[in-house]
C-alpha cells in the first residue's frame, strides 16, 4: 500500500493519497491503538476510486507495559464515570462529557481543514473511542459531511448531542456493533442509533454476532455504504 506520514493541522496522520479533487475519508483509531490499526481498511474497504484516506494519530500517550505505548483521544469514559459516581453525581455513561474531548475535537478540526477537501466531500468515522470523537465533531461542526461511520461506538454527551442532531437531518450514517461487545455495550450503541434517527438522520445499523471488532461482514456493508455516499 502506498502511504505516507504527514503532519496535518495538529495531528500526525497516515495518508493514502487519492486523485486530485477526489473525496476523502478520515478514520480515527480506538483507545490504546494507533493510526496503523485501521490503515489496512484502505485496502479492505472498496471506496470510490481516487479517494484520499486519512488515519490520524491520537495525541495522548500512556504505557501499555514494558516498551509498549498506547494512544488515546481522551481518558476512558468508564473511569470518569466511576469518579463522578464516587463523588455523588447521579449520572449514566451516556451523559458523561469526557475530559479532553473538546481539545481532541479542535485537533481533529485542524486536520479536517488541512486536508483541503470540502467537508461535503469528507466522510468521518472511527472505531470505538475514535467514533465517539468523530460523532461529536460531526454534530458540532455546523455543516454536513458526506457521511458518518460509527464502528463499535457508543452514546456519550447525550444532553449536549440531542439538541444538535436535527441540524444533520437527512445525513446517512453507517453504524455497526457486536451483540456481545464486552467493552462498549450493545444496548448503548442502540441508544445512539435512536438518538440519530430521532433527529432525522437516516442510515444502517449492522448488528453482528461478536465483540469489539470490525469483522468481514462489516467491511462488506461499509464498502457498499461508501460507494453510495463518497
Amino acid at each position: 500500500m502506498n502511504f505516507r506520514t504527514e503532519k496535518l493541522g495538529e495531528l500526525e496522520s497516515l495518508v493514502v493519497p487519492g486523485q486530485p479533487g477526489g473525496p476523502g475519508i478520515i478514520l480515527c483509531h480506538g483507545y490504546g491503538a494507533n493510526a496503523f490499526d485501521l490503515l489496512p481498511l484502505a485496502e479492505q474497504i472498496k471506496a470510490e476510486p481516487g479517494t484520499h484516506w486519512f488515519f490520524p494519530q491520537a495525541p495522548l500517550t500512556f504505557s501499555l507495559g514494558p516498551q509498549m505505548e498506547g494512544r488515546a483521544w481522551f481518558p476512558l469514559v468508564a473511569r470518569m464515570l466511576e469518579r463522578l459516581l464516587a463523588a455523588g453525581e447521579n449520572i449514566t455513561y451516556s451523559e458523561v462529557v469526557p475530559d479532553g474531548l473538546a481539545e481532541a475535537r479542535e485537533k481533529l478540526s485542524s486536520l479536517v481543514t488541512a486536508t483541503n477537501i470540502p467537508l461535503h466531500k469528507l466522510t468521518l468515522g472511527g472505531f470505538s473511542q475514535g467514533s465517539m470523537l468523530t460523532t461529536d465533531f460531526t454534530l458540532r461542526c455546523g455543516q454536513k459531511p458526506a457521511g458518518l461511520i460509527i464502528l463499535s461506538g457508543t452514546l456519550i454527551c447525550e444532553h449536549e448531542w440531542r439538541p444538535l442532531v436535527p441540524a444533520l437531518s437527512g445525513l446517512e450514517f453507517f453504524q455497526a456493533h457486536g451483540t456481545e461487545d464486552p467493552i462498549l455495550p450493545y444496548s448503548n450503541a442502540r441508544r445512539l442509533e435512536e438518538l440519530l434517527r430521532s433527529g432525522g438522520l437516516i442510515g444502517e445499523f449492522l448488528a453482528f454476532a461478536g465483540g469489539h471488532a470490525i469483522p468481514p461482514a462489516v467491511q462488506k456493508k461499509l464498502s457498499a455504504y461508501l460507494r453510495r455516499n463518497v
